[in-house]
């Protein structure tokens, strides 16, 4: 008796491997196994950008959600990261340096660590709406620059590179497509764990004190101001990483990757993920990219769609992506889910009407705007045609907004009390 409780109290090796490294190896053999699924070059392009995006909205995660900088300028980084990477390629390709291609992101790394510890030193002596201010004016100062200083950014054209011409690595010269993949995906995984892991040093729990109460931390004797600095070198370094990848990826940097438009995307990566949790901005790198690549191919107001899909997040679910998972993990573990999810697929019937009345509404005004006189009134909306001129659309767009809302509005205290009961009976279950 005594020796089978002994052999079930001993640990097992492989249940404690599991249980620490579990989401790692599932995150590896997934990257592994995408490419077999989604085997298509538009497929890989999308999934290397999604590569790329994660490490970036991650560094800026890093900033803004664990250590409470909100940055307008963090493109820099990885814009002058990218620019030196496309560099270094050029100066490899010549011959001068005997670099492979898989160590290159260093070098983009280097320039964004380089220019955080300058940039750096200068904002974080300030927090808040002051440091808001001064990343934006760095960030506008050398978007500026970009177009002024031909021989580093090469103006409006920017700089192109060919990555097969660089040293040969085990004969894998990163020509085709999937190559580049499997390069970016090694180098996101690698940085997804050591940002995961700066999360649980101290200094990532300071980086947390000084978000929640930067009064208190300097009362204990640390200086807010130095973690401050500490965590944007390091920001700037994963964001000159994802610069170099996303310079291997498109042999090409110009102005565009450096731009305060550029900012603003990684802002909407990281806030619409989830700014409060760890896998927040790689859910909203994914999101974004995917609406990046396939809005653009449907619709000519797409960036539109992202301006509302924001200020959705920010009124509704200022928690994010992540943080609506996380509300709802308690209710899966206890079962409690059940009790809900009718109740949301009621809601999904005003939702989708709202949607569709939103969306009829925009395409006809963009049509009306900016495609009536080359394409003519006639416009598709789902596969059905109709004249824009006339007040159909309008009367049925403003009917299903209208109704949507006015159904959403009728049931949402049902569907909060139907949540309420579950996560009650989950408290009970404590």
């Amino acid at each position: 008796m005594s020796s089978t409780i002994l052999a079930a109290a001993r640990p097992n090796p492989v249940l404690d491997l599991l249980r620490r490294y579990g989401v790692w190896i599932a995150a590896a053999g997934l990257m592994i196994l995408l490419p077999k699924v989604f085997s298509s070059g538009a497929a890989l392009t999308t999934m290397c950008l999604m590569g790329i995006m994660i490490v970036f909205s991650l560094s800026y995660n890093m900033l803004l959600g664990q250590t409470g900088m909100l940055s307008f300028g963090h493109a820099v980084y990885y814009g002058l990261g990218g620019f030196l990477a496309v560099h270094a390629m050029n100066t490899i390709a010549g011959g001068k340096l005997p670099i492979p291609l898989p160590v290159l992101p260093l070098v983009g790394g280097f320039m964004g660590l380089l220019f955080g510890f300058i940039f750096g030193a200068v904002s974080t002596r300030r927090a808040g709406t002051a440091f808001a201010m001064i990343s934006l004016g760095l960030g506008e100062l050398i978007a500026s620059l970009s177009l002024i200083l031909r021989g580093f950014f090469g103006g409006e054209e920017g700089i192109t590179a060919n990555r097969t011409k660089m040293l040969t690595l085990w004969g894998v010269r990163f020509g085709p497509q999937i190559e580049v993949y499997y390069l970016i995906a090694a180098w996101c995984l690698v940085c997804i764990a050591a940002m995961f892991a700066f999360t649980r040093t101290p200094l990532g729990r300071l980086c947390n004190a000084v978000r929640e109460n930067p009064e208190r931390a300097e009362f204990i004797g640390y200086s807010t101001q130095m973690v401050r600095f500490i965590a944007f070198c390091v920001a700037g370094f994963f964001a000159g990483i994802a610069g170099g990848l996303a310079a291997i990826n498109f042999e090409l940097m110009n102005a565009v990757n450096i731009s305060g438009g550029q900012s603003g995307v990684v802002l909407l990566m990281a806030y619409i993920g989830g700014i409060g949790h760890f896998a927040g901005p790689i859910l909203g790198a994914i999101l974004v990219v995917l609406l990046q690549v396939f809005l653009s191919d449907i619709t000519g107001a797409w960036m539109l769609y992202f301006g509302l899909i924001f200020i959705g997040m920010v009124m509704f679910a200022p928690g994010g992506l992540a943080g609506l998972i996380m509300l709802h993990l308690p209710l899966w573990r206890r079962g409690t889910i059940l009790q809900v999810l009718p109740h949301y697929a009621a809601m999904a019937v005003p939702v989708l009407m709202g949607a569709a009345g939103l969306t009829l509404l925009i395409e006809t005004a963009h049509h009306q705007l900016v495609k009536t006189q080359t394409d003519g009134p006639a416009m598709h909306f789902f596969r059905l045609g109709f004249d824009s001129n006339t007040p159909l659309p309008w009367l049925a767009a403003a009917l299903l907004l209208g109704g949507g809302l006015w159904l959403g509005r009728l049931y949402a205290p049902r569907l909060k009390a139907a949540y309420g009961d579950a996560a009650h009976g989950v408290e009970a279950a404590r």
